[in-house]
């Protein structure tokens, strides 16, 4: 208990406040909150509140604690990873409010049982709670797949019978600068991990300055006991205070709470300077454009946010795209050059894998519109219904990889106010229900299908490795796809060190199980895999499909032998 409890200061907080404040003005130049009337009327009717924000840096828990504070509520108590108990951090974090957590409970049932009365004694206290549901930071920019255990013992207090309804809040947090973005690309590259500590929180500390905008956003929150009364009727049925009851229904009903949470934390995205500015310089395959094509290229962006939204909880700057590029600039990450006939603007190689991390923080929101103008871009013409065939295809491995927020029964009408969007913009024209791209304007939607550009390349190995040979299994398939992905990678320059990540392959791997691309015998169905690899081979150049190809003859010629999973 003694390794676990909090220490909750209030005397630590206000001096820490002064602190922040103090800090905050030097380093950023502005932190912008939104939807925080959400949170301040749950507290206001007495809810037990429960934060559950994205975890992009170790910064996280100071920033949300100091934006709770200034809006007249009691910062919550923190679980924070073991691994920041190291003095003098640890001591200072406890009367913060940090109580300390393990990275894995298997094996120890005594601590598991400890944590879980110490988590239900905060709430039977009144306390608020807040725990990052993907388990560490993100060495993407995207959303981790949720880690379900502390959630799980979440419902398991309720279960105790407790008075207060407890209530899960999504938060989205964004930064235009993340301190340990260097030390992520690294990390993605196989470099072990740095152990916390004093040393190497005051070397970060040194370097901090000029962080620009910081974002708080407070996603749709969700009232565990309405969620439960919806989707498992009879959970009454099992409670009991004295006892951690585990019910059948447990498991399957966090996961799907899990999942809706990291969809609601999505939702409430926040596009800004930066990551729009990397999103279009990355798209650019010599990572340069002038400065009229970056400004354009905003303005498309900027007017599918807001004539889409992508949600009603996301937020898009309304600043226009010049002023976010003169924004974007003083973060001193691009270099400009000047000829005689204007700025080019030049995102350095050095640079261009550390700034995939801020473009991959909005990558969802545009997701959809880049996967449309690839697929118009490649067609040049295509009617409505084929467009639409070719996104619902694609859309669940998308979904489940970017935890997108629409149903399948929803993809037409978002087509639908996309294309108009796109029409509107002068990107393409419809004719007699068809779509064309309009060569006045070929070079936005160019740059706009590349944010899928990637994604498809990533798809493309996996299908033809299935098609080649369908009963590979799930484990090798995992591994084969990720040895292609490395060296697609390195022959085409592809500055994403999340191309081959592991956890993306393994989660697309699962989806394919989902959807019945791949048989609970683990072998693939050979007709449909093979229809979807055309598909996704006519969507990427021919140079990376015959890189795709070539490259897995060998790998596959090997993994004929390989079991079935």
């Amino acid at each position: 208990m003694e390794e676990i409890a909090a220490n909750f200061s209030y005397e630590m907080i206000r001096l820490t406040d002064r602190i922040l404040g103090f800090t905050w003005n030097r380093l950023y130049q502005g932190i912008n909150v939104h939807n925080a009337e959400r949170v301040r009327q749950l507290a206001h009717d007495g809810h037990e509140i429960v934060y559950v924000p994205c975890h992009r840096s170790h910064m996280d828990y100071l920033l949300l604690s100091y934006v709770l504070y200034h809006q007249g509520l009691v910062p919550p108590h923190i679980a924070a990873g073991i691994n920041l108990n190291f003095w003098p951090a640890g001591p200072i974090f406890r009367r913060l409010g940090a109580f300390f957590i393990r990275r894995t409970f298997k094996g120890n049932k005594l601590y598991s049982t400890v944590f879980r009365e110490y988590l239900g004694e905060l709430f039977s206290r009144g306390y608020s709670v807040e725990y990052f549901v993907e388990g560490g930071r993100s060495r993407t920019g995207r959303l981790l797949d949720p880690k379900t255990g502390t959630l799980s013992m979440t419902i398991q207090a309720m279960l105790r019978g407790g008075t207060r309804p407890i209530t899960l809040v999504p938060i989205y947090i964004g930064y235009e600068h993340v301190m340990e973005v260097g030390t992520y690309a690294k990390e993605l590259r196989g470099a072990t991990k740095e152990k916390e500590s004093l040393p190497q929180m005051l070397k970060g500390l040194s370097k901090l300055r000029n962080l620009g905008q910081g974002y708080v956003n407070f996603g749709e929150p969700m009232p565990l006991m309405t969620y439960l009364n919806q989707h498992v009727p009879e959970w009454r049925e099992s409670i009991d205070p004295i006892e951690a009851i585990r019910p059948a229904w447990l498991t399957p009903t966090v996961n799907s709470i899990a999942a809706d949470l990291m969809v609601r934390i999505n939702n409430a995205g926040a596009a800004n300077a930066m990551n729009l500015c990397c999103t279009a310089l990355l798209a650019s395959r010599q990572r340069s454009l002038t400065r009229e094509q970056l400004t354009e290229q905003l303005d498309c962006y900027l007017d599918l946010m807001r004539n889409v939204p992508y949600s009603t909880d996301s937020t898009v700057p309304a600043a226009s795209a010049g002023e976010l590029i003169a924004h974007a600039l003083q973060m001193n990450k691009f270099e400009v050059e000047k000829d005689t006939i204007g700025d080019i603007i030049i995102l350095p190689r050095e640079q261009a894998v550390l700034m995939t991390y801020y473009r991959n923080n909005i990558a969802h929101m545009l997701i959809m519109p880049s996967l449309m103008a690839a697929i118009i871009t490649q067609h040049r013409r295509i009617s409505r219904d084929a467009l639409q065939q070719h996104v619902e295809a694609l859309y669940p491995m998308l979904k489940a990889e970017l935890f997108l927020r629409w149903e399948r029964e929803e993809l037409a009408s978002v087509i639908d106010a996309l294309a108009s969007e796109m029409q509107r913009q002068g990107l393409i024209t419809l004719q007699d229900d068809e779509l064309h791209i309009n060569p006045t304007h070929s070079r936005t939607l160019q740059l706009l299908a590349a944010g899928a550009r990637e994604t498809l390349q990533r798809y493309a190995i996996t299908f033809w490795l299935l098609s080649a040979n369908p009963s590979i299994n799930r484990s090798t398939l995992e591994k084969e796809s990720r040895t292609v992905a490395q060296r697609l990678s390195v022959l085409h320059g592809i500055n994403a060190p999340e191309f081959f990540d592991k956890a993306v392959f393994s989660s697309l791997v699962l989806t394919l199980r989902d959807e019945g691309y791949i048989s609970d015998t683990g072998d693939a169905e050979p007709a449909e895999t093979m229809k979807i690899y055309q598909m996704l081979a006519d969507l990427i150049t021919s140079d990376v499909r015959l890189t795709i190809e070539s490259a897995t003859q060998e790998r596959v010629s090997q993994c004929l032998t390989c079991p079935m999973a």
